[in-house]
């Protein structure tokens, strides 16, 4: 036995008119669901140190030239184009990096920054310093 409904004159099963609904549900949610993929979510703490200046043209891992004016960084497991927010925990201060190389080769760090990154952070004179990786975007 069927369940059925009067609209306009017209008998229509209720199974019908769940697939609307289902579908206008389904829709939000791959909506925010998309939203939710660029809000930061934590990665790691650790020490980032900056390429030197020797590095500047050479090819990355990712095949792009590496420029130390670009806001770019080299991660060891990262993803090519994934965007990380770079906190220096000393004194608060953040920038937004490009992953587009591997690296760091020093057991202790986490990332090697662009010496523009590092610069924004506030760090060029220590060489190194604590921060806190926060994933952006993945690409």
């Amino acid at each position: 036995m069927s369940h059925s409904k009067c609209i306009a004159g017209q008998r229509v099963k209720r199974s019908a008119l769940r697939i609307p609904v289902v579908l206008i549900l389904a829709l939000l949610l791959n909506a925010f669901s998309a939203c939710r993929q660029h809000a930061e979510r934590p990665f790691d703490t650790g020490l980032a140190s900056f390429y030197s200046k020797t590095f500047e043209g050479r090819t990355t891992a990712s095949g792009t030239k590496f420029s130390n004016s670009k806001f770019t960084a080299a991660h060891r497991s990262l993803s090519f184009g994934t965007q990380v927010k770079v906190t220096n925990l000393e004194n608060n201060k953040s920038v937004v990096v490009t992953i587009t190389d591997r690296g760091p080769f020093i057991a202790d760090r986490i990332i090697d920054l662009s010496e523009a990154a590092a610069a924004a952070l506030d760090f060029i004179d220590k060489g190194v310093v604590e921060v806190r990786l926060d994933v952006v975007s993945e690409e």
